[in-house]
């Protein structure tokens, strides 16, 4: 059974990720588990999480968020700040979200450079370098 689609285009934030991941070397958009996810050729990120319940519950969403993974000597300051969030499933596998509503107006250079560190962690050697070319 697949994934409701969880997301609208004219969802907050989303048309802003969108630009900024689709300005990578050969990134592309695809849905994955419901939600738009960014990859080239794997995934760097993904717009929307939800962080797992303590016991049982609902997962706690996070619809207006973006899901990064992080370089480990930068994490423990990031999840310091009360924005970030650590996201079902990914987080063990060095991923935080971000909740772009957490703050009246998203610091959009702060998104780019999350999303350029994550590319640069996932994305092959050869993409890094035409980033870098450019």
């Amino acid at each position: 059974m697949p994934h409701p689609i969880m997301f609208r285009d004219d969802d907050f934030g989303l048309a802003e990720v969108r630009e900024i991941a689709l300005g990578f070397p050969e990134a592309f958009e695809k849905v994955s588990w419901g939600r738009p996810v960014f990859c080239a050729p794997k995934m760097f990120v993904m717009y929307g999480g939800s962080v797992k319940p303590q016991g049982k519950g609902e997962y706690l969403q996070y619809p207006h968020s973006i899901l990064v993974k992080v370089d480990e000597s930068d994490r423990q300051a990031l999840e310091q700040d009360d924005r970030f969030f650590f996201p079902a499933y990914m987080g063990p596998f060095g991923w935080l979200g971000l909740d772009l509503t957490a703050r009246k107006k998203p610091d959009w250079d702060e998104v780019r450079e999350l999303i350029d560190a994550s590319f640069r962690l996932t994305a092959p050697k050869k993409l890094v370098r035409l980033l870098d070319q450019r």
